[in-house]
């Protein structure tokens, strides 16, 4: 395949924190050619050029929405001086960004946003969870942004694990959003919907409506995900890379569910 694997370094954030050039090093060894940052604990540049000396592109960085707001120059210099091509939304407030009052005025802003990064040499995208799948006038929230925004301006980073606990086929949900998904986050999990989902990114907690089995972070090829599919449809759809991320880890180390994520794709060609 001409798939590439990166992983998305808020996977190891722990150890990233300690020591990010020792981290780097662990997450090199173990075949991944390609980084996401998850911010940046240290200068961009510095941090970019220690992911290449390692043989790792820098390929993107996750900026918090309110932070690109507020210094869209910022965030895009830290995103280049990194080496990045893409500047990837991570997420959106349910009860904020995305509620009904200020949903539209939130789309108008990312096309403003996504513009901007356009000109400065960069592309736009946006991470989703479950919540936009939450439908305004019988359309999903994420397709409504997809709609509105223009592709030169916000391009998808299609989160294949949210898209099944949203209720859609991952494989058949890249594929809709053909040439406009370069960048595709593989995700495994186990489980359903069921309390705190959402902790990790500061929402109010999810409640299960039905006793569930309680849903719970995988790595790759350890869950109930097709990957074989969404390989096969991340690159019918012409993404360049797909990026492992694994939001939690639980009895083993992240470190090692990062290497157990890669060397199962290994075992798929990747």
């Amino acid at each position: 395949m001409a798939l590439k694997v990166a992983l998305q370094l808020y996977s190891v954030r722990d150890d990233m924190a300690k020591d990010y050039v020792k981290t780097l090093e662990a997450v090199a060894e173990m075949g991944y050619q390609g980084v996401e940052f998850a911010g940046f604990l240290a200068d961009p540049a510095e941090m970019g050029a220690k992911a290449r000396e390692l043989g790792m592109e820098p390929i993107s960085c996750h900026y918090p929405y309110a932070k690109i707001v507020e210094n869209p120059e910022k965030a895009f210099n830290d995103c280049l001086a990194a080496g990045c091509k893409f500047i990837v939304i991570p997420w959106l407030a349910r009860k904020k960004e995305i509620s009904d009052e200020n949903l539209d005025a939130t789309i108008a802003e990312i096309a403003r946003l996504g513009k901007m990064a356009t000109e400065a040499g960069l592309t736009m995208l946006y991470h989703n969870h479950d919540f936009e799948f939450d439908k305004v006038d019988g359309e999903y929230i994420l397709d409504k942004l997809y709609r509105v925004v223009p592709a030169d301006a916000l391009q998808t980073q299609l989160d294949t694990c949210w898209v099944n606990v949203g209720g859609e086929n991952p494989a058949d949900f890249v594929r809709k959003y053909t040439g406009r998904a370069p960048l595709v986050h593989i995700k495994d999990f186990t489980g359903s919907k069921s309390e705190g989902m959402y902790e990790l990114i500061g929402d109010d907690k999810t409640v299960a409506t039905a006793k569930v089995e309680q849903f719970r972070f995988r790595p790759v090829g350890y869950g109930v995900q097709d990957v074989p599919s969404i390989l096969k449809a991340s690159e019918d759809a012409g993404a360049g890379w797909v990026i492992v991320e694994q939001d939690q880890s639980y009895e083993t180390p992240a470190l090692e569910n990062a290497k157990l994520s890669r060397d199962y794709l290994k075992t798929l060609g990747l």
